[in-house]
């Protein structure tokens, strides 16, 4: 059995691995970031991962989270009085991570891009209308613009156009 310059075996070396492959595992997997659907508390960690501003407007019912990005992409997360993200919109230079701003619909965004793209070929403006996702993007290289939200999530009186 070798044994390494620190004076640990190799079967030992590999037995520590284990316990930092699974504790890294786990953290990935956490959520950490207001997706769609999540709560608001995370709105921070979004500004964050883009190493953004966060500036709050209140509204009738409801508040925006916008969230500018210095490379010129905003987002604007709308969160209901609840705390509930309802409404995510973007639109700049480049299209956000939309594994992080649709959380758990991500999948559903997937299967939506999929259809699209099988419906035929060409460019024209991404829309998924799924029971419980809509789900708008259009643009081009350098301006792109979209919004994503959830007909059920939606508060008492607020219509999606307020979504924008």
């Amino acid at each position: 059995m070798q044994t390494s310059k620190w004076g640990i075996t190799q079967t030992a070396a590999v037995r520590l691995k284990w316990p930092s492959t699974i504790l890294l595992t786990f953290a990935l997997a956490v959520p950490a970031f207001a997706a769609l659907g999540g709560d608001v508390s995370s709105v921070e960690a979004d500004r964050a991962q883009m190493n953004a501003t966060v500036a709050v407007t209140e509204s009738n019912g409801y508040t925006v989270h916008e969230i500018k990005a210095a490379t010129g992409t905003v987002v604007r997360e709308y969160v209901s009085a609840e705390g509930k993200v309802f409404g995510i919109t973007w639109h700049g230079p480049f299209i956000p991570d939309m594994h992080q701003f649709l959380g758990t619909y991500y999948q559903q965004y997937l299967a939506g891009v999929k259809a699209h793209h099988e419906a035929g070929p060409g460019r024209r403006p991404l829309l998924i209308q799924q029971p419980g996702l809509v789900l708008q993007n259009i643009g081009h290289m350098r301006s792109y613009s979209g919004k994503a939200y959830d007909p059920g999530l939606l508060p008492q009186g607020i219509a999606a156009d307020a979504i924008r």
